[in-house]
């Protein structure tokens, strides 16, 4: 069972573990949307399926926040605010280099690879990013900013609060190692040990209620071994955020 942030008889608003599917994919494998909707089957009482919506999603390996609807109104004014950027998604993460600027924005063009299921910056015929598409048509913009809220050069790791202008797959995780600062414990786009989760995680969702028209922020404390020495910068973060109930 997932963790249940908020519930009301509109939203869900949950934990997703790592390494659970969001959704249903060709795999099979149990996602969380099938989690969910078994949950609120027992706990209410419904005959046969719940209707449950999943308006975004975070990659299989990336734990935090989701954002689910429980009625189709619901559904559609949620993605209405995603797609207008409404609805803000923030990431806390600990990626490898601790020598990185204090802040900073990363625009690429990526492309998926259907057949491995990875996403890469579109490189030119000189190895470097092309600003424009016009060898790819298929690839997609992909902008992201970051605030370092910590660095240990020790470890020479660092700690990076990342906000998303856009929402495409890998997102994060290949912007950054292509940047030569892959997130910790990415097995696919950096380096790590089986058995840890990436050090990735949604733990800020901020939106407008779909019904009620109030403003709602929502936080959720990452887990895993990589965000351990960084635990009191985390919680200074989202302390700052002043978060009562899902409203500020």
């Amino acid at each position: 069972m997932c963790n249940i942030v908020y519930e009301d008889n509109h939203l869900l608003i949950v934990e997703k573990p790592p390494n659970l599917l969001t959704q249903g994919d060709q795999t099979g494998d149990e996602c969380l949307l099938d989690v969910m909707k078994r949950y609120l089957v027992e706990r209410y009482h419904k005959p046969g399926d719940a209707y449950l919506g999943c308006v975004h999603r975070l990659d299989r390996p990336v734990g935090g926040l989701v954002a689910l609807a429980k009625t189709g109104k619901a559904a559609a004014r949620l993605s209405e605010q995603l797609r207008a950027h409404a609805m803000q998604r923030e990431y806390l993460a600990v990626v490898c280099g601790a020598n990185l600027s204090e802040t900073g924005t990363l625009t690429d063009w990526l492309v998926k690879d259907d057949a491995t299921g990875s996403v890469t910056r579109v490189p030119d015929t000189n190895g470097n990013v092309y600003h424009t598409p016009d060898a790819v048509p298929n690839a997609q913009q992909a902008t992201l900013s970051w605030h370092r809220l910590a660095a240990d050069a020790q470890t020479d790791r660092a700690l990076l609060h990342i906000c998303l202008e856009t929402g495409r797959k890998h997102q994060i995780r290949v912007q950054l190692a292509g940047y030569g600062h892959p997130v910790v414990q990415d097995l696919r786009y950096g380096s790590g040990e089986p058995g840890e989760p990436i050090a990735l995680w949604g733990a800020v969702l901020t939106f407008t209620h779909p019904i009620k028209k109030e403003p709602m922020i929502f936080v959720s404390r990452p887990h895993g071994k990589a965000f351990e020495p960084f635990s009191a910068q985390i919680d200074a973060f989202l302390t700052q955020r002043g978060v009562v109930n899902g409203q500020p």
